[in-house]
């Protein structure tokens, strides 16, 4: 931890000579002051005080300002003593006992901080014991109360084969967590008046076939299009699909129902908004992301993921085989880049997304309202989703979260907004269940936020319970007959 900032404010500056002495010494502005002159009996000497900022430590000032009264006597003294000697020598003498005395109070201040927090032992106790657990290679954990980061910090490994550490600057992939980064760069293009939410697709999406006529921009967002995720038989991974190939495959799927009739999370509707957002604003999504996402929030090292690129301090991902550690399966380039998910991120940059999201950075403040709204389905009831955003109530407080999940990584973020409480937790393990990581340090940092522990419920019709169960059973041993389920 650095020690807090200390001010020296140098009182008696009888010329302007010795105030040029003074400037030669080099001490960083932020740290000095001139004041007014003070009177002492001695006009014509430098008269020094430490003034510190650390809480409780201000007015504890009995030792400082002993220690302050004991300096101006010995600079007397030593003015006394030297008069004859050059100015600068004698400034140098006076700054080295102010040294001193800085590093004392500054020493005890550190080291008063420097107690570990109960917290942060019990959250590190646990997320070690999860690792464990879950046989994940390396975790990075955030923590940040009232926009303040209470923790942000690696464990485990990055690389298990060069056994290279997690730290906060290590690179993970995003997950379906970029998901509610597209959707500010869906709505940027809104403010930008280059795509509306009631866009009809086939306003950009000239192919797609006339069943998609009532889907529109606003359902891709939320996941009521009705558009299901391209069938794994139907896409080839290793194959570096064309945008115009990839859209086709979308186009030759049935729609799951009427847009607005239901929620569905849908991948493919993400992928293609990505590609909705190139044609609106005539260049590539992640382009949109960088200039006007990334760079703005102090997101350093955020950008669509490239194998390809050298990317320092990028994490491998794994899988587990037959209870084996293995590395992530390979894609192809194209089916990296869909916005979707298709992010890289340290710990840091989700942090300054965090603060990004907080402050209500980048958009209008009728956006953001847009995003963290549930949609509203055509019955008229609403489902607990906005733009890229889980939206639930836990223990009385609203509650934005989202997960991810990519080539042997798991992402989850929740910010409690009550608590004002965010925590990030990324994996590079694919059976990873960051969830439960969240949810078990939520209850570490509120106590409320428990899940509740779910129990059975009494079986009040038994004899129903037995023959369910002799019908589950009776396939496995070849013994179930259509007789069983005919009408009588």
């Amino acid at each position: 931890m650095q020690a807090p900032p200390v001010l020296v404010f140098i009182y008696q500056m009888p010329s302007q000579a010795h105030r040029d002495t003074f400037e030669k010494l080099d001490i960083p502005k932020e740290k000095s002051a001139w004041v007014k002159p003070f009177p002492l009996s001695h006009p014509p000497l430098y008269t020094f005080r430490i003034i510190t900022r650390f809480p409780g430590l201000r007015h504890k000032s009995a030792n400082v300002n002993a220690v302050t009264k004991d300096l101006i006597a010995n600079t007397d003294n030593l003015c006394a003593s030297t008069s004859n000697r050059p100015i600068d020598h004698l400034m140098r003498t006076l700054l080295t006992l102010l040294f001193v005395l800085c590093l004392a109070t500054t020493s005890a201040v550190v080291s008063a901080r420097s107690a570990p927090d109960p917290l942060a032992a019990r959250v590190d106790e646990f997320v070690a014991s999860e690792l464990k657990r879950q046989k994940i290679p390396g975790l990075a954990v955030a923590i940040v109360r009232r926009g303040e980061v209470f923790k942000a910090q690696g464990y485990g490994l990055a690389n298990v084969e060069h056994d290279v550490a997690v730290k906060p600057a290590t690179i993970f992939q995003s997950g379906s967590v970029g998901k509610q980064i597209t959707a500010v760069a869906a709505m940027l293009m809104v403010e930008d008046g280059k795509l509306a939410l009631s866009d009809p697709v086939k306003k950009y999406l000239k192919d797609a076939p006339a069943s998609w006529e009532a889907i529109t921009v606003r359902h891709l967002l939320t996941h009521t299009s009705g558009i299901p995720n391209v069938d794994d038989d139907n896409v080839d991974y290793h194959r570096d699909y064309t945008e115009e190939q990839y859209t086709a495959l979308a186009y030759q799927t049935t729609l799951s129902f009427a847009a607005g009739r239901r929620w569905s999370y849908s991948n493919t509707a993400y992928q293609l908004l990505g590609f909705i957002i190139g044609k609106a604003g005539g260049k590539f999504y992640g382009e949109v992301l960088a200039k006007r996402v990334f760079k703005p929030l102090g997101m350093t090292t955020a950008r669509v993921i490239s194998e390809a690129d050298i990317v320092p301090n990028r994490a491998a991902g794994y899988q587990l085989v037959s209870g084996a550690l293995k590395n992530q399966d390979w894609v192809s380039p194209f089916l990296n880049t869909t916005a979707d998910g298709s992010l890289y991120f340290s710990l840091l940059d989700v942090i300054a997304w965090d603060a990004g999201v907080r402050q209500r950075k980048i958009l209008k403040a009728e956006s953001w309202q847009q995003i963290f709204t549930p949609v509203t389905l055509k019955s008229g009831k609403s489902y607990p989703y906005g733009f890229g955003w889980d939206i639930e109530e836990r223990a009385g407080q609203l509650v934005h979260e989202h997960g991810g999940s990519w080539q042997g990584f798991k992402t989850h973020i929740v910010r409690f907004l009550r608590d004002d409480l965010s925590i990030i937790v990324l994996a590079n393990l694919r059976e990873a269940d960051p969830e439960v990581i969240v949810d078990g340090i939520a209850e570490i940092m509120n106590p409320a936020q428990a899940r509740p522990t779910l129990s059975a419920i009494d079986d009040k019709k038994a004899n129903v319970t037995a023959r369910l169960r002799q019908l589950r059973q009776a396939p496995r041993a070849g013994k179930l007959s259509a007789d069983e389920f005919a009408r009588r």
